[in-house]
C-alpha cells in the first residue's frame, strides 16, 4: 500500500479494494456469536469519498483527494466521520452497501473532538446505528472494527488501552481509545460496542496502541541483548462521548459555541523527551512570529513543560483564541523568547480557503 498517503497516522487517500493482508487472518464478526442484529449495525457504515480545492488549508497535508468511512447516526441523513477526511471539502460523495453514490455536505466540524458531522443530500435505504457510550470500556472489552463493505471488511477486535493521547497537530483528547488488532481501513470506521452500539470513530494507526504489551520489565538475556518487549501497533478511536455535548451546536451552526482556543499554527514532536517544532503552518500565528521549524521548545510564559500533553495544558490554559503567548525556545542553541498572537484554528481556515 506504498500509494496511499499517510499524515501523522491518517489515511485520507486510498483504495479501499487494496486492504492490507493482515485483514484476511484476523478473525471477522459472526452474527451467531452476537445478541444484536450484525448485519443492520454493518449497514450503517457507508463509504466516503471528497475532493479538496488545491489551495484549501489542509490541502497541502491532508491531500485534494480523500477516501474513507461515515457513519449514519439519524433518521434525517446525518452521518458522523472524521473531519479529516472532509474538512475543506466541496465535493462529498457517499454509498451505502449495495447502494448508489448519493452527495453529501459538510454541516459540522470540531477540531478539538476530530469528529465532523455531514448529511446527505437524497435518503439512504438503510438504518442509522444507535450511539451508544466508551465510558465503562476497559481493556480486553470486545469491539467490532467496521469500515464499509459489510462482514467481510469487518473484524472482531480487542481494546488495547484507554488513554490520553496527543497529536502535533494541537490536538488532545484525554481517553482515547486503543485497538488490536489493527484495521487498514480505519479512517471514519466504526467503532461497535459488545451492545451493538456506536462507541467510537477511527482517527488513526499508531505503533503504540499498547505499550509494554506483556508487562513485563526489561531483562537483559544470555547473550547480552535488551529483551524489552516492542510497542504493539493497533488503531486509535475518538470516543463517541465527546459528540455529546457539541451534537446540537454542530448541526445547528457548524462549530461548537463559546471561546475558542488559542492556536499557533505549529506542528510539534516529541523525541526522547524533547519538544521541537517539526512544521509551521504558512501566514499562522507562529510563522507570522518567525518561528522556524527545528526550534526547542523548552518553556511557554516562562513555564517548564516536560511534554507534549503538558504544552497543550499550559498552552490552552492562558485564554481563549488572541491570547498573547511567549514561547519560550532554544535556536542554534542560544535561548530566545517569541511572542506569539495566538488565534482561532477555524477563522484562519475561513480566511485561507476564500483566497
Amino acid at each position: 500500500m506504498t500509494d496511499i498517503k499517510r499524515v501523522n497516522g491518517h489515511r485520507p487517500t486510498g483504495l479501499l479494494h487494496l486492504l492490507d493482508p493482515s485483514l484476511k487472518l484476523a478473525p471477522h464478526p459472526k452474527q451467531e456469536d452476537l445478541d444484536f442484529d450484525l448485519y443492520k449495525s454493518l449497514d450503517a457504515v457507508v463509504r466516503l469519498t471528497s475532493k479538496i480545492p488545491e489551495n484549501a488549508f489542509s490541502a497541502q497535508t491532508l491531500g485534494t483527494e480523500r477516501e474513507g468511512n461515515a457513519v449514519l447516526i439519524s433518521d434525517d441523513g446525518l452521518l458522523l466521520t472524521i473531519g479529516y477526511l472532509v474538512v475543506d471539502a466541496y465535493s462529498i460523495t457517499i454509498k451505502a452497501y449495495g447502494g448508489k453514490p448519493v452527495p453529501a455536505e459538510l454541516i459540522g466540524y470540531n477540531h478539538e473532538s476530530g469528529l465532523a458531522i455531514i448529511q446527505t443530500l437524497e435518503p439512504l435505504s438503510v438504518e442509522p446505528i444507535e450511539i451508544g457510550s466508551a465510558e465503562n470500556l476497559e481493556k480486553q472489552a470486545s469491539v467490532i472494527i467496521a469500515p464499509y463493505g459489510g462482514e467481510h471488511h469487518s473484524i472482531s477486535a480487542h481494546v488495547v488501552s484507554c488513554r490520553e493521547f496527543a497529536g502535533s497537530w494541537e490536538y488532545m483528547i484525554d481517553r482515547a481509545i486503543f485497538t488490536a488488532p489493527i484495521h487498514p481501513n480505519w479512517s471514519g470506521a466504526a467503532l461497535i460496542s459488545d451492545d451493538g452500539k456506536l462507541c467510537g470513530i477511527g482517527s488513526l494507526w499508531v505503533n503504540d496502541a499498547e505499550t509494554n504489551p506483556k508487562n513485563v520489565s526489561p531483562e537483559i538475556d544470555d547473550d547480552g541483548e535488551n529483551n524489552q518487549p516492542k510497542n504493539s501497533p493497533g488503531n486509535m478511536f475518538v470516543p463517541i462521548d465527546l459528540l455529546k455535548p457539541i451534537y446540537e451546536d454542530l448541526v445547528s451552526i457548524g462549530i461548537a459555541s463559546g471561546e475558542q482556543r488559542p492556536w499557533l499554527g505549529i506542528y510539534t514532536a516529541e523525541a526522547m523527551s524533547t519538544l521541537f517544532i517539526s512544521g509551521v503552518i504558512p501566514d499562522a500565528p507562529a510563522d507570522l512570529a518567525t518561528v522556524e521549524p527545528g526550534d526547542l521548545i523548552v518553556g511557554i510564559n516562562d513555564n517548564d513543560i516536560g511534554n507534549l500533553p503538558d504544552m497543550y495544558r499550559l498552552l490552552w490554559s492562558l485564554g481563549p483564541a488572541g491570547a498573547e503567548i511567549t514561547l519560550n525556545l532554544r535556536r542554534d542553541g542560544e535561548a530566545i523568547d517569541i511572542i506569539v498572537n495566538s488565534g482561532s484554528r477555524y477563522s484562519f481556515m475561513e480566511k485561507r480557503n476564500k483566497h
